[in-house]
């Protein structure tokens, strides 16, 4: 590809990433020590349980290098996955990519850290974003600019890729941990009625995602096609 025309695509691959789920501000991460788990994936040793016990879930993203990143503030979520737009342009095989996890997480004036939220949670969140990764990995450069447009344009985007990221992990085996991540949210007396909507609405239910988990032991073939 030209270069001048990567150049273009770059930067408006750069656009969605300034905001919301791509949000990417040049923020500094959390000096932590980092274990390198599987040759390729670098994660904080303060996460490592966590992380390890979501990526058994994945063995198809075992040559995928994933880079667990904590930043300070990461706005309207908890975690984000993107892939790395160094090596966007080199292939699906040789892409990698960035997990980035809040410090701290603000939600309308209430704030939560590491320590309040439990281990199961944690890997479902985990196990949601590498759901992500696994369908970004299938998308090309350009399907992957155009899914960063989409994402901060169309509601009913965001809507169709947090589902797909959540019926990934849920295929995946990891129906009790996303529940439990579900749960958290929508039963946590304090969070807002209106970020508790905002998930509901975005969201598998945790009544969508045991209707799938049924589906998925009745006809796990077809399942999986779709």
């Amino acid at each position: 590809m030209h270069r001048s025309l990567k150049k273009m695509f770059a930067i408006l691959f750069l656009l969605p990433l300034l905001g919301g789920h791509w949000s990417c501000a040049a923020k500094k991460d959390m000096e932590e020590k980092k274990i390198v788990y599987q040759g390729n994936k670098f994660i904080p040793e303060s996460l490592l349980h966590e992380a390890k016990v979501a990526l058994s879930y994945y063995p198809e993203l075992k040559d995928v290098e994933i880079d667990f990143k904590y930043k300070k503030d990461i706005k309207k979520s908890f975690m984000q996955a993107q892939p790395n737009k160094s090596n966007l342009f080199k292939g699906k095989n040789d892409r990698t990519y960035n997990i980035f996890i809040s410090s701290r997480f603000l939600i309308e004036k209430e704030e939560f850290t590491m320590s309040d939220v439990p281990s199961e949670v944690l890997i479902g969140w985990l196990g949601h974003e590498l759901g992500h990764v696994m369908d970004y990995r299938d998308k090309s450069a350009m399907g992957l600019i155009i899914f960063g447009f989409r994402y901060i344009t169309s509601e009913n985007y965001i809507k169709r890729a947090e589902r797909a990221a959540d019926t990934y992990a849920v295929n995946a085996g990891m129906s009790e941990y996303i529940l439990a991540t579900k749960n958290f949210i929508l039963n946590n007396s304090h969070l807002s009625d209106t970020y508790k909507e905002r998930i509901a609405r975005l969201y598998l239910s945790p009544e969508e995602i045991l209707v799938l988990v049924n589906k998925l032991e009745e006809e796990p073939e077809e399942l999986l096609k779709e």
